[in-house]
């Protein structure tokens, strides 16, 4: 079907034919189905699904009837050309059965659909079926398939994508990279000039709602509630026009429900207590900021980032929020609203570190990076100076001296080595290319037996919640234009303060962690450390009490001693 023949079948409101407006064939249809007359976001959905661009995105809050809407379009589209082919999509093959099965009850019991009733010799079942007038086709004119499905043989001028993602298959960094591959067959069954719509709600910040942008598709966002300037200000151009003028004609909307005929103000109040505080904002308001607060817990705003000396440090930092210590001119990969900040004070006096340590994330030839990181210490303070990767071949001898090399300069006392490469292969042998380089003392670090996810956070949440981890402007800088010339996929996926800022605690919901776990492992080395000379200082103490209190009594126990004893002259 070319893209000319697919564009008159869907704006055709300016023929004489009424229903050729699909907002009054959905009044027919709601009619039918003893609904009330659609409501005016019904309207402008259905608006945006006969005008919209070739490939869409429609967010609408929970219980809206986008699914329904669709349905009624699919009938529409049919009832302009009879010879499309309509391909439905969902999470679950029992979802887009359902979305077909309710197409088609329509198609039965509307007389005004009664011509696209199929024939006998045609094919007719809730999985798959074709309509009265359309020409023999190795495609029905629907079709429903579950996103698991074998998808590739199937042809389509429209493919609906109608909540394909749920949370069991994107709650964890590979089952989203899975099913993004899986999507990207759409456009291989799509035949030329045809459409992708997807209806869905976003369940976080790393939905792949919000990763199709950079692929060409247009979002429409109606959130239950009239936002606020802040939220408004977060869905962009994205939010729908209709809510927008709205606000702008009367702006002490916020807050009022943006469909009163589909959800009160009470109602909308009901379900928020209900939802609680982030459910709510995720199903009715399809903003996805509070979520992500809750579940990636590292965020870029409790680092300090200022340019630092790799033998001195400030005698003291102190952390700033203000918006004359946000750094701007840096570049941006966290969460939308996380930015750099600046120190609000720091001492003028200079002292010099107390230590520097290496840890190294050792790789084979796969496609993770060999990555290291060199943190130093002062006065219970954490500098992060520099940070190194080399994809693959982490054990070359070019490799080696690159670290050795950044050992050298940076002045480090100790290289922890992570044993996860040919058990502890790596360290031996960066300790017999050291001799020839820079003689340092390397170690294995410990064996870490817990979870990755968790054993980073748990290392990294503390000391960024209390701003002690103080970041080089350069390192920053260093880490965004190392992947310059990486694929698009993966030019985040490296970057150690995108890894920063998207792990969880889930299992795998990085796809590469390896810069992020050198920093880690450097911070958790000196913890260790400072928990250890915290012990040897309190047992000190202890012993330099006990050694005051034995002095003590042996002088007055020598004194009463003497005092006692017969005098000679």
């Amino acid at each position: 079907m070319t893209k000319q023949t697919l564009a008159a079948s869907t704006h055709l409101s300016t023929q004489k034919d009424p229903l050729l407006d699909f907002r009054n064939f959905l009044y027919v249809v709601w009619k039918h189905l003893n609904l009330p007359d659609p409501t005016k976001v019904q309207y402008d959905i259905a608006s945006f699904l006969q005008h919209g661009p070739k490939r869409s995105i429609i967010e609408a809050f929970r219980g809206v009837g986008k699914s329904w809407v669709t349905s009624a379009f699919v009938c529409w589209l049919l009832y302009c050309n009879p010879q499309l082919n309509i391909l439905v999509v969902s999470a679950s093959k029992q979802r887009a059965d359902d979305f077909s099965t309710f197409t088609m009850r329509l198609i039965f019991e509307m007389e005004l659909l009664a011509h696209l009733r199929p024939r006998g010799d045609q094919r007719m079942s809730k999985v798959s079926f074709d309509v009265g007038p359309a020409r023999a086709s190795h495609a029905p004119s629907v079709k429903s398939l579950g996103i698991t499905s074998q998808i590739a043989g199937s042809r389509a001028d429209v493919l609906i994508a109608d909540d394909i993602e749920v949370p069991n298959n994107s709650d964890t960094h590979l089952k989203r990279e899975k099913l993004s591959e899986q999507i990207k067959e759409f456009d291989a069954v799509l035949k030329p000039g045809g459409r992708i719509i997807y209806l869905g709600t976003p369940q976080t910040e790393q939905s792949i709602y919000n990763l199709l942008p950079d692929r060409g598709y247009a979002v429409r966002i109606w959130p239950a509630r009239y936002p606020d300037e802040e939220r408004r200000a977060k869905y962009g151009s994205k939010l729908a026009p209709l809510i927008g003028r709205e606000l702008d004609d009367k702006p002490d909307r916020v807050g009022a429900p943006t469909d009163p005929q589909r959800f009160s103000e009470v109602d909308l109040n009901e379900r928020e207590l209900s939802y609680g505080r982030s459910g709510f904002s995720l199903q009715f308001m399809l903003d996805t900021s509070l979520s992500d607060e809750d579940r990636f817990p590292l965020k870029l705003g409790d680092l300090i980032v200022m340019g630092l000396n790799p033998k001195k440090a400030p005698r003291e930092v102190v952390w700033g929020s203000g918006p004359e210590q946000v750094n701007e001119k840096l570049p941006m990969v966290g969460l939308p609203g996380d930015r750099y900040h600046r120190p609000i004070f720091h001492d003028k006096d200079f002292l010099d570190y107390e230590g520097t340590c290496m840890f190294i994330d050792p790789s084979g030839r796969g496609k993770d990076e060999t990555a290291w990181a060199v943190v130093k210490m002062l006065n219970g303070i954490l500098y992060l100076t520099a940070v190194g990767a080399v994809r693959g071949h982490g054990y070359a001898d070019k490799v080696l001296d690159m670290i050795l090399d950044c050992a050298k300069q940076q002045g480090v006392n100790v290289i922890k080595v992570e044993p996860n490469y040919g058990d502890g292969m790596f360290a031996q042998l960066l300790r017999s290319r050291s001799q020839i380089k820079y003689p340092v003392l390397i170690e294995d670090a410990e064996w870490a037996k817990a979870q990755k996810e968790a054993r980073i956070i748990d290392t990294l949440e503390p000391i960024m919640n209390q701003h002690r981890l103080v970041v080089c402007s350069s390192v920053v800088e260093w880490d965004y234009d190392s992947t310059a010339a990486f694929i698009p996929d993966e030019v985040n996926k490296f970057r150690l303060f995108y890894q920063m800022t998207r792990i969880t605690r889930n299992r795998g919901s990085l796809a590469h962690d390896d810069r992020l776990d050198a920093v880690a492992g450097c911070v958790a080395y000196w913890l260790e450390w400072m928990a250890r000379n915290t012990t040897l200082a309190v047992e000190q103490r202890k012993q330099d009490l006990f050694d005051q209190e034995l002095a003590r009594f042996m002088e007055n126990a020598l004194g009463a001693s003497l005092q006692s004893s017969p005098r000679f002259f």
